[in-house]
């Protein structure tokens, strides 16, 4: 293996760019078939109903192809690269994340047969903290989107040479079209495909990455003398990066704020016919997770062993940690017509269903949260058009999110900061909504603002003033074994040096105490904090105003029943939902309104949230 050979990588061929091609235009299809099947224009009753009657299988695929963008196959093998493998304690954050779920937040959306999670917000406390929620979610959704454009622009501008401000644009300007196709149903089967085109595309680089290493032993030995196999850290100190503890606490906090109240991810399961159902899907959807998990780690050790001696990063060959899996496919693969293309129809797969998703669903919870409430009288003509142009007008504000996502660094960490930043609040005020009952809107209201806040203000001085490297610990990174003969540069030896998480830094002559403690906090800790601050504050300011004399239905909250609901199928065979549609006049919903919305917003939103 001379690490000389790593210098020459291949390029893109016919066959790869046909693979790409091919899986572009099956996805668009698939889209196109739904938009037109049966009539097309299904009315929102016939789309709400026809979306209460998926199974677990197909919703769990969906589930699991939601948390998996762009930002999974780029940014998790390279975070394993430089930090080890410690990122596979994830795999019991899942665990919790899953089971917290199905067994606090589902219960409560599932009886009360809510399209929207923000419908919840105005039903328990009042319409003002719906709009907070609201807002908060389309920032969120903003920032993410943004992100997920730029990640694989980011890959094929390094694997094909493919200009990347038109890649950005393209997939922008495609997605801008392509959202206002599809339906719930061309939803679920685009995502089905996409997974297995996923996982077809991590398996072609680990078997051809451990044949050409000499097998998995290798591998495995490599990292393991690289100092790669680090799971067991029990460090308890929540400025580590990445340790046991940071993991498993911040991870569960995070994914909780994505699959416990995200309007996308809520919208797969509560579309199951059943409550039990609705609990398979999100169980059977871990082995996906288990799967990608297990596949994205493996990939960032075979990366670690091809370029142990040679590090491609800090030799400049790449200019980016996230371009690390796009340079081993062309390394390894370059022999294999269509692997490459593979590869790319992977990290691309997840990524125009989530952008056409995030941009529908922003356009109509614009729509019907912020714009219809206080017009009234417009025509159903006016409010399609309406629909058009927020949809323009969001997709060119994700693409602008693009161009400031080419600042922000590691793709991993910005996407985590980013639903820790906005989902620990929120997932606190679901929280004391669900499980509190004398929490009343005037404590959910301080209690949202402040937790933002506090989370605001440590993810920005933490863009800012950057953690040390004796704080993130990345493991050496040995440029010793590269052929640089003709090579004009600097080399950094170590990561010490070259690490740096952003472009916004502020040069300081000296750190004060601020930026070494609070703004050195790990970021998978910023859910942690912006949960536990919300849930604080809100109990306490309830308890000084009065919270505890309101009156509030049962059906707001998980009670006992909600978890002997479990064993009911000990006495019936099983639970079925009851048959009635959804209570449009009678009660349910404050806002009629409603029975449009998100039902279309929610099902084509699906896949806002999946960092990791």
């Amino acid at each position: 293996m001379a690490s000389s050979s790593h210098q020459e990588t291949g390029t893109f061929g016919v066959w790869d760019y046909l693979v790409f091609a091919g899986m572009l235009f099956i996805s668009a299809a698939i889209g196109v078939y739904y938009a037109f099947h049966r009539g097309g224009q299904q009315t929102p009753k016939d789309f709400m109903m026809g979306g209460r009657k998926m199974t677990a299988m197909p919703v769990a695929l969906s589930l699991t192809a939601s948390f998996i963008s762009a930002i999974t196959v780029l940014g998790t093998p390279s975070e394993v690269y430089r930090f080890g493998a410690i990122l596979s304690i994830w795999a019991f954050s899942y665990v919790l994340v899953v089971i917290i779920t199905a067994e606090v937040f589902l219960p409560v959306f599932y009886k009360l047969e809510i399209t929207s999670t923000h419908e919840y917000l105005e039903l328990r406390f009042n319409k003002h903290i719906r709009l907070c929620g609201t807002i908060l979610f389309i920032f969120q959704t903003i920032l993410y989107t943004g992100i997920v454009i730029y990640a694989p622009a980011l890959a094929l501008n390094q694997v094909t040479g493919f200009d990347l401000w038109g890649a950005i644009i393209v997939t922008g300007v495609v997605c801008t079209f392509y959202c206002t196709m599809g339906g719930f149903k061309a939803v679920i089967w685009t995502d089905v495909f996409q997974v297995g085109i996923m996982v077809a595309g991590l398996l072609s680089v680990i078997i051809q990455g451990a044949e050409i290493q000499g097998g998995i032993s290798n591998i495995l030995n490599d990292s393991y003398h690289g100092g790669r196999l680090n799971f067991w850290d029990f460090n308890p100190n929540p400025l580590q990066r990445y340790s046991f503890w940071t993991i498993l606490i911040g991870g569960t906090f995070t994914s909780a704020s994505i699959y416990g109240i995200n309007q996308s991810q809520v919208q797969r399961y509560i579309a199951c016919k059943s409550r039990f159902q609705a609990k398979m899907s999100l169980y059977i959807n871990l082995v996906g997770q288990w799967t990608i998990l297990a596949c994205t780690v493996f990939c960032g050790l075979a990366i670690y062993s091809r370029y142990h001696d040679c590090d491609p990063w800090t030799s400049k060959k790449i200019s980016a940690p996230d371009q690390l899996m796009p340079y081993l496919v062309l390394d390894i693969l370059r022999d294999y017509p269509g692997l490459p293309g593979l590869f790319v129809a992977c990290v691309y797969g997840g990524t125009l269903s989530t952008v056409s998703s995030s941009i529908n669903a922003l356009a109509l919870v614009t729509i019907e949260d912020l714009i219809k409430p206080h017009f009234q009288s417009l025509s159903e003509k006016t409010l399609s058009w309406l629909l058009k142009g927020t949809s323009v007008l969001y997709g060119v504000l994700c693409i602008g999110m693009a161009a400031l996502a080419s600042l922000v660094g590691f793709l991993l960490q910005a996407a985590v900061s980013i639903f820790g930043v906005i989902g620990g609040p929120l997932l606190g005020l679901f929280s004391l909504g669900i499980l509190a009952p004398f929490v009343n809107s005037t404590g959910a209201f301080v209690g949202l603002t402040a937790g933002f806040v506090i989370s605001l203000w440590i993810g920005i001085g933490a863009q800012l003033y950057p953690p040390l490297p004796e704080r993130t610990l990345p493991l050496s990174l040995i440029t010793d074994g590269c052929n640089i003969t003709g090579y004009q540069g600097n080399f950094t030896p170590t990561t010490e040096a070259s690490f740096s998480t952003s472009n916004f830094q502020v040069p300081s002559a000296e750190r004060t105490h601020l930026m070494d403690y609070w703004y050195s906090l790990s970021f998978m800790h910023f859910s942690t904090v912006g949960t536990l601050v919300t849930v604080l504050v809100g109990i306490i300011v309830s308890l000084l105003t009065g919270g505890r004399k309101q009156s509030l239905d049962d059906r707001f909250l998980l009670t006992k029943d909600d978890f002997l609901s479990n064993f009911d199928f000990l006495k019936r065979g099983k639970l079925i939902l009851n048959p009635q549609p959804y209570p449009m006049e009678d009660g349910g919903t404050d806002n009629p309104t409603f029975s449009y919305t998100e039902m279309y917003s929610t099902d084509e939103s699906r896949k806002i949230s999946q960092p990791c």
